[in-house]
């Protein structure tokens, strides 16, 4: 069924388009975004059972967007009635624009063109099975309670089995002249965690589920808690590696940490704004092996960073940003492409109403390929496969990588020899892994249990992944 539309929204919509067309008799564009949003987190392991409101993502807010024929200026609010609407105007008209005349000393006003404003008109949702809302928190916990202590009753070395679960439904409505859009989207995430111990030795392994949609997740989060203790025991045998550059293959989760982590934030177009990324001068040059091909958008693929249309109001899309191995383009905000003179990408994204959009990516993923796994596994004398990514980081400007995986699965002679190498860490420069690879595998799979943060703030929902990949890789 579809992700019903917000209540809350329908009724303060007339409101709203009372204030844009009062907005719009003395400013040339004018937009207004409202969202309504409601997440919740769930957890049970050893250490106790948590169940509450994840404030990050919920919440009741409106942006008001203007332009005055040569500057945008935004204004926030998380409250509007009849009442309310000739204090908002005001607030708005004496603040907002002024602000311009009182910048500090070394700070210029850059002048705009006005944004596109399109006719558009269209009401979209996500669809879902049964939500955690609909099943209540009670039964919620009892599910979470069963698997955690499923995992920790399936060995005498497991310390603790952490299930949990998250959800986010919101709701967004778009006003402008032209534009009157809604959409209603709603994902779930969930991860089981089982942490192990060999003497002082303490390991640990995790696994991330997520989907667009609802409780369906669960079913595979049950299916998946023997492989991930069995992992996690797996680890307390491991060894450290000996540093240096292997053939490798990578998981499709590592291969989405790579995308993500390597490529994708060095071709979000704020950076190009700002001369902090080194792809702005790569377009149109071969970046990546011609079996590559990369895309990101929020129709792009079904997972959590899905939606119709961004916070300033564009169309989702799927961007091709590599194609056979040629950097096509990047993603941007409407701003950063005004100023860079491009077509905006729908990746104009705020982590809330109160907050700035900034270019942001969504579903970033490598497209398929030809080759079947036990082939590219057969055709390795010696090297790794790299599963369970952790974490990573990113380095536009000098398209650096350096991503944490929890296990490198030793490959001999074509066949896996059961021996664990952990952890790990892969360094070098991001062009040259990406032209080396030489396999891709003919099938793509794509997580989303992730958030990404622009430095160190502005999370939003992100999801990554693509095929299996073998690829030259510098491991330490």
């Amino acid at each position: 069924m579809k992700v019903k539309s917000s209540t809350y929204l329908q009724q303060v919509k007339p409101l709203l388009k009372e204030l844009l067309d009062s907005l719009l008799v003395k400013y040339r564009y004018v937009s207004i975004l409202a969202s309504d949003s409601k997440s919740m987190i769930y957890s049970v392991s050893k250490r106790g059972t948590v169940v509450s409101e994840d404030s990050l993502l919920s919440g009741r807010g409106f942006v008001a967007k203007i332009y005055d024929g040569n500057s945008y200026g935004e204004y926030s609010f998380n409250a509007i009635t009849k009442e309310l609407l000739p204090e908002i105007l005001k607030k708005i008209e004496d603040s907002l624009i002024p602000l311009k005349d009182n910048l500090p000393e070394g700070i210029e006003v850059i002048s705009y063109d006005e944004l596109k404003d399109e006719a558009l008109s269209f009401h979209e949702g996500t669809e879902y099975q049964e939500s955690l809302s609909d099943m209540g928190s009670e039964k919620v916990i009892a599910q979470l309670t069963a698997l955690s202590e499923e995992g920790r009753n399936y060995n005498s070395a497991i310390l603790d089995c952490s299930a949990g679960l998250r959800f986010q439904e919101y709701h967004k409505l778009f006003l402008s002249r032209g534009k009157d859009m809604e959409q209603d989207v709603l994902w779930t995430t969930g991860s089981i965690m089982v942490m192990v111990s060999k003497g002082e030795e303490i390991k640990y392994y995790f696994n991330g589920y997520s989907n667009l949609g609802g409780s369906e997740l669960l079913k595979g989060m049950k299916e998946g808690l023997k492989e991930t203790a069995d992992s996690a025991l797996t680890l307390l045998d491991s060894t450290p590696i000996t540093p240096g550059e292997y053939e490798c293959i990578c998981t499709p989760e590592v291969t989405g940490m790579i995308v993500h982590e390597a490529f994708g934030h060095g071709v979000e177009m704020d950076m190009f704004v700002k001369k902090r990324a080194l792809a702005e001068k790569y377009i149109g040059e071969y970046v990546a092996s011609p079996l590559i091909t990369m895309h990101d958008g929020g129709t792009a693929a079904k997972e959590t960073a899905t939606y119709f249309f961004d916070d300033e109001g564009i169309p989702a899309k799927d961007t091709v940003i590599i194609e056979k191995g040629i950097l096509k383009r990047g993603i941007s905000d409407s701003q950063s492409a005004m100023y860079l003179g491009t077509e905006p990408t729908g990746n104009g994204r705020r982590q809330s109403y109160e907050r700035k959009a900034y270019t942001r990516m969504t579903n970033t993923f490598f497209e398929e390929g030809q080759d079947k796994v036990e082939d590219m596994i057969a055709s390795i004398k010696y090297g790794f496969l790299l599963d369970n990514p952790s974490s990573g980081m990113e380095d536009p400007k000098n398209w650096g990588i350096q991503c944490m995986v929890n296990v490198a699965k030793e490959i001999k002679d074509g066949k896996l020899t059961g021996r664990i190498f952990s952890p790990i860490v892969l360094t070098g420069y991001v062009p040259d892994l990406l032209k080396s690879i030489t396999m891709v595998s003919e099938k793509k799979a794509l997580g989303g249990g992730g958030f990404c943060g622009k430095g160190y703030k502005e999370w939003v929902k992100v999801s990554d992944g693509g095929p299996y990949i073998k690829a030259k890789i510098r491991l330490g």
